[in-house]
């Protein structure tokens, strides 16, 4: 057999993209390639080759069982037994499989252990099947309408699920480890998020090259070229923090994107220009020849190997069928559509040769493919014997020994989070040091580490120190800490400055955070690119890997999420209902109305507080409701007013026997709030989140007196107190603060709604009405009361912006509101 006869007509230099004049090394390394072999004999199927589809053929003849990698004959079966449902079936580019099998197994040569895979959803279950080996009957029962769910989330269609599993590579006989990620519908989304994890599975083995773990992405080409967050992705590739040494993107090019030409998709030639932006070479080959496709992508997988740069696979082929297989692709490509239908497919081609060439018999060919299709059908009927569905099986990222055999926590009680006063004062001393010498800092940034000590030795905190001694106890204890975000290591408002700099030697930096113990977790935090979408999926690929680590990704104002928001809504709200995925990832959201104007306001709580699953009409009646509201819940939303509740709910999200999303509405002007202080006595051993503050002041002594009950949260607590000291009513006027706000803390609101019985229930926020916390806490309220008292509104009126412009105009709606809220008459009369 002639190796490639015409291999320059399939991968010619053209189909390379070039790569620019300083990279002389890479260029060098294509040259030492074999391209093109006009009549060089290829020593195939003779023992010196480990091609794909030897080696698949020999394993196939061996045992018939141990492998299901007839791509194509996959996907004829699920159309025969399912034919009316959505597949998203591999026909025109069934040479994806080998494609992939390749890549690994050249990985697998080189070292490589750890393949963690995203993916869209167009060939999924055949890749689950024959590259993952997801037992054939666990596919085929996700088919099964009848079939019940477990009762472990809402579950997900079939071509998202993902799957993890560990194997012999058969080319290697070594040991590797598959994860592809589950992924919803939105399109090159679960990029980042696969690189985060990743980088993490990197980080936690040491491996810095990236020489044992590494990604593989495949992609449509409209997707490719039409979703920016393959830009933002690219462009985190060689940042050090964030760089997973190289990744494989494979392109699965339809040449139409559901109904859309090409022409009308893309203004650039090719669908894969995008890599060009990191100067990633660029393969375009022909995915009706295999064997040009295997060693395309032999060479891919040892340019990543040598360089520890990303490279694309542009797998030129079509799409036999419309979107999906209930979809008519003739309505919009009617010509496209019949050529397409003349196309003999690549399995036929291929076996057509195979037999010409005397590799093998039709009556072999035949054999196997009657006893595949004997491997399929006895996999149905095992199939048909499960009743249950369990999520739980298609899970992509297990953390081994945290959670018990069944996959619970095992206790359900987290212990106090507070530490030694010794343990603080160590921090604290380190925090307002520089602990390396001859290191020459700010003469501004010496005055923030005065402060610092001062505050230290009059055990106190404000914001910034409480998170330093947050993170900084969980190094102690040997708990990875990384935050991550746009301007993070000085902070957006320049109070964390964990990241010091030499004003002489440039590029000279120094974090005291890994200087506080001779052993301890490593501390990391990065400046991310300008970038959002992307990087907050990275974060959350990262928390993915570990349930030992703290990971936060910091806006640099809350209401910038909102270019993330995929990812909040696709994989942080409803990730474990949908997959069983549990991630701990935090969010900071910096919020508040400061007169800063609409988009340096509102770090939008009604978004999270919508999302949030607890029932507004059902009193948590548990004996454990604390923390079994916790773990009920999709993720967590507080709004802290003190940096005590800051320190001790960080310190509550690893304590936790599970994990969950937390989102941190964090404040700007409470930063150097002059009240906004907590001292080391809120901290110390035995202390601990509190979900609520309740009134403590003259109030609470006489609760029969009061006259009204105002419930806030966050920073507005501030301009209240301050206001009812001005009108001297801190007898009438009970103040309490909601610091956890979802999961609602029922049980301890209605401590304080039973405390006051005879006053008016008011909600105080500085959000305008149709934001905020309104909407969320009113119907919760009323389920305590079981609907016998009103709460009543106090705030900015309904705006279509999140803020006002102008500063006069903010003023005056606050003193608006503050009035209201202090006139023990402005609800007489009215009904609820």
């Amino acid at each position: 057999m002639n190796h490639m006869k015409l291999f320059a007509a399939t991968v010619k230099w053209h189909g390379i993209k070039t790569l620019r004049k300083p990279d002389i090394a890479r260029r060098a390394f294509f040259h030492g390639q074999r391209y093109v072999s006009s009549g060089t004999s290829e020593p195939f199927l003779s023992g010196s080759n480990s091609n794909y589809v030897e080696e698949m053929y020999y394993a196939w003849l061996e045992n018939p069982q141990s492998v299901h990698k007839v791509s194509k004959k996959v996907n004829y079966f699920l159309a025969r037994k399912w034919s009316s449902e959505k597949r998203f079936g591999l026909e025109g580019c069934e040479v994806m499989i080998p494609a992939l099998k390749t890549i690994i197994d050249k990985s697998s040569e080189m070292g490589i252990e750890y393949v963690i895979m995203g993916m869209p959803h167009r060939g999924r279950l055949n890749v689950l099947a024959n590259v993952i080996r997801k037992e054939l009957e666990q596919i085929f029962c996700q088919f099964d309408p009848k079939l019940e769910a477990a009762d472990e989330g809402s579950g997900d269609v079939k071509y998202h699920l993902g799957m993890y599993h560990e194997r012999i590579n058969r080319a290697t006989n070594k040991k590797i480890t598959l994860s592809l990620m589950a992924n919803p519908s939105h399109l090159e989304a679960v990029d980042p998020v696969v690189q985060g994890k990743t980088k993490a599975e990197q980080f936690y083995r040491g491996d810095t090259a990236g020489k044992k773990v590494m990604s593989i992405l495949l992609h449509g080409d409209a997707a490719f070229a039409g979703q920016g967050v393959v830009y933002e992705t690219f462009h985190l590739s060689d940042l050090p923090s964030y760089t997973t040494n190289g990744t494989i993107h494979v392109v699965v090019n339809n040449q139409i994107g559901f109904t859309t030409d090409p022409r009308m998709a893309r203004s650039s030639p090719y669908p894969t220009d995008v890599a060009r932006v990191v100067n990633a070479p660029i393969f375009h080959v022909n995915a009706d020849d295999p064997e040009a496709v295997m060693y395309v992508c032999s060479v891919a997988a040892e340019w990543r190997n040598t360089f520890n740069k990303d490279v694309v696979v542009d797998l030129v082929c079509y799409r036999r069928r419309g979107h999906n297989e209930m979809d008519e692709p003739m309505f919009t490509q009617p010509l496209m559509y019949k050529q397409i239908h003349k196309q003999v497919p690549v399995l036929k081609k291929y076996a057509d040769k195979l037999i010409a060439d005397g590799t093998v018999t039709l009556q072999e060919f035949e054999e196997e493919i009657a006893k595949y299709d004997r491997i399929c059908e006895e996999a149905y009927t095992r199939s048909k014997d499960n009743k249950i569905l369990h999520i739980k099986h298609w899970l992509d990222s297990p953390w081994p020994g945290f959670f018990n055999v069944d996959g619970e926590p095992k206790s359900m009680s987290c212990p106090p989070t507070g530490i030694s006063e010794d343990l603080l004062t160590h921090i604290g001393n380190v925090a307002s040091s520089v602990p390396v010498k001859d290191f020459k800092i700010h003469a501004g940034l010496s005055r923030i580490l005065r402060a610092r000590l001062e505050m230290t030795k009059n055990r106190v905190v404000d914001w910034a120190l409480a998170e330093y001694m947050a993170f900084g106890s969980f190094l102690k204890e040997g708990i990875h800490v990384r935050l991550s975000g746009q301007d993070v290591e000085r902070g957006t408002f320049s109070h964390r400055h964990h990241v010091l700099h030499d004003q002489e030697v440039d590029k000279r930096t120094c974090v005291p955070m890994n200087h506080l113990w001779e052993q301890q977790a490593p501390y990391t935090v990065c400046n991310s690119s300008l970038s959002e979408y992307g990087v907050l999926g990275f974060e959350l690929g990262f928390a993915m890997a570990s349930p030992n680590a703290l990971v936060c990704w910091e806006a640099q104002f809350g209401d910038f999420h909102n270019t993330a928001q995929c990812i909040i809504d696709q994989f942080i709200s409803s990730g474990q209902a949908k997959w069983v995925r549990h991630n701990g990832i935090v969010l900071l959201l910096p919020h508040g109305m400061e007169g800063m104007g609409p988009e340096h306001s509102s770090a939008r709580p009604e978004r999270f507080l919508q999302m949030s699953n607890d029932d507004s009409d059902a009193y948590p009646v548990s004996r454990f409701v604390k923390i079994s509201q916790l773990y009920e819940c999709n993720w967590i939303v507080v709004n802290c007013s003190t940096p005590a509740n800051y320190f001790h709910v960080l310190r509550r999200q690893i304590l936790l026997p599970f994990r969950k999303p937390l989102i941190i509405l964090t404040p700007k002007s409470l930063l150097r709030h002059p009240e906004a202080k907590s001292s080391f006595d809120e901290m110390v051993s035995g202390t601990t989140f509190q979900r609520v503050i309740p009134e403590n002041g003259l109030a609470a002594q006489a609760p029969h007196e009061v006259k009204r009950v105002i419930f806030c949260t966050g920073k507005v607590y501030y301009d209240l107190v301050k206001e009812r000291k001005n009108q001297d009513l801190e007898k009438q006027v009970a103040i309490t603060r909601l610091e956890q706000i979802s999961p609602f803390p029922f049980d301890l609101l209605k401590e304080e709604l039973d405390k006051y019985p005879g006053a008016d229930l008011v909600w105080c926020q500085e959000e305008h009405k149709n934001s905020g916390y309104y909407d969320y806490v009113k119907p919760r309220f009323r389920t305590i009361v079981n609907h016998t008292r009103p709460i009543w509104y106090v705030g900015r009126e309904p705006a279509a912006a999140a803020a006002t412009g102008n500063k006069n105009t903010h003023l005056v709606s606050l003193r608006r509101f503050l009035d209201t809220a202090f006139n023990l008459e402005a609800f007489e009369g009215k009904t609820f």
